[in-house]
């Protein structure tokens, strides 16, 4: 351990921000451990060597903030282009707008029954541009009512199924809070003042964060099969841990799950390479209703200047019990009442070990956007101690 002054657990975006900050700021030499044989965690791409298309193995991602100091803090750590992302979702036998937006009410409902949900919508609720899908559930406006519940038993009840496995009501009111519905005909996705893609790719940007020789990535290792934790001690490999370790894996796979194991949602991906340029008219498509599927992410579509080829790249995006056969990675803590006190649990263990520090979606177990997560990072960051 005296080669290092900080060791970092998890090479995704929470985990490399922190030893880049580490380095640049602090003069800091940092272990960097990951359990995959790749960097940038759940934001890995690669290009398709026969197309040239950049593939982001692990589902689609795109950067969006209203956030200042993110922005500020992701555009120093390499170039990027402006990228406003459009999503459709299949509902019935058409396409409509994701988030849902006044031409969702046009796309299912005859012109003057259209009319009527629209004026109830915006008299309901002032002008404001977007409510969440319970909102209008508690409505005490009948017409509003029956919109939101064609919306919910259409697309948010056997979405909601198929991702988390559970029921729509079992699961945190911040879930169900992420994709609002749209009173106007805007149709991006996100309403941030700033929205991009890293030029080059996301591995491209991990790449630029960690080239600097005071941090040694080591892939291909599972943490927790070399670390013990005891009595408030830390050991890497039977050696005693004297530096902070910043933890951004599963919590309580740390502590071998003695108290229960947290649970998590994971994906798989049935990947098609096709004779077409074009292959659905924006980036991702939601299908509700699909047979075990929940999206197809056309991947050319996810880049500001998508290579000359005469084909294209897609994915179906499979939900998948974590721990399965098919479901390798945990991808999100599904938030229930229980899971979270169950959270806590770990989180109090923790707190036992004064070098240990969780962060990161999984080992803060929330459901971050990246922006969130960087904060997160930068802001953990700062507390660490100093080493003598």
């Amino acid at each position: 351990m005296l080669n290092y002054d900080l060791i970092v657990v998890g090479c995704g975006f929470s985990g490399a921000l922190i030893a880049h900050l580490a380095v640049k700021r602090r003069n800091q030499r940092v272990l960097l451990l990951e359990k995959r044989s790749h960097i940038a965690g759940n934001m890995y791409d690669e290009r398709d060597p026969e197309t040239g298309i950049l593939v982001q193995k692990y589902g689609p991602h795109s950067f969006h903030t209203d956030n200042p100091a993110a922005f500020a803090l992701v555009h120093s750590l390499g170039e990027w282009e402006p990228f406003v992302l459009r999503v459709r979702a299949q509902l019935q036998d058409r396409l409509t707008p994701s988030p849902f937006n006044f031409q969702t009410v046009g796309d299912f409902f005859p012109p003057e029954k259209a009319l009527e949900i629209k004026t109830h919508l915006v008299e309901e609720f002032s002008y404001r541009p977007k409510v969440t899908i319970l909102e209008l559930l508690h409505s005490g406006d009948p017409v509003v009512r029956e919109y939101a519940e064609f919306l919910f038993q259409q697309d948010y009840r056997p979405y909601t199924a198929k991702q988390w496995g559970i029921a729509p009501e079992e699961l945190d009111v911040s879930v169900l809070q992420r994709v609002p519905v749209r009173l106007s005909y805007i149709d991006q996705y996100f309403d941030d003042r700033y929205q991009m893609q890293p030029k080059g790719g996301y591995t491209a940007l991990f790449e630029r964060m960690l080239d600097d020789e005071r941090i040694e990535v080591r892939l291909s290792v599972d943490a927790c099969r070399h670390l013990e934790l005891k009595d408030g001690t830390i050991q890497l490999d039977k050696e005693t841990v004297s530096v902070p370790i910043v933890y951004t894996g599963a919590l309580d796979e740390l502590f071998q799950c003695k108290y229960g194991k947290l649970p998590y949602r994971s994906l798989s991906f049935t990947y098609k390479t096709l004779p077409t340029r074009d292959f659905q008219p924006t980036p991702g498509v939601a299908h509700p209703m699909a047979e075990g599927y929940t999206r197809i992410t056309e991947f050319s579509k996810l880049m500001t200047a998508p290579p000359d080829t005469d084909k294209t790249i897609i994915a179906y995006e499979y939900p998948e019990k974590y721990g399965s056969e098919r479901g390798k990675e945990a991808y999100y803590p599904i938030l229930t009442a229980d899971s979270q006190k169950l959270y806590q649990r770990y989180l109090d263990e923790a707190k036992k070990y004064p070098l240990l520090y969780p962060c990161g979606r999984l080992g803060d177990f929330k459901y971050y956007n990246m922006d969130q997560a960087v904060l997160r990072a930068a802001e953990l960051f700062e507390t660490l101690p100093l080493q003598p």
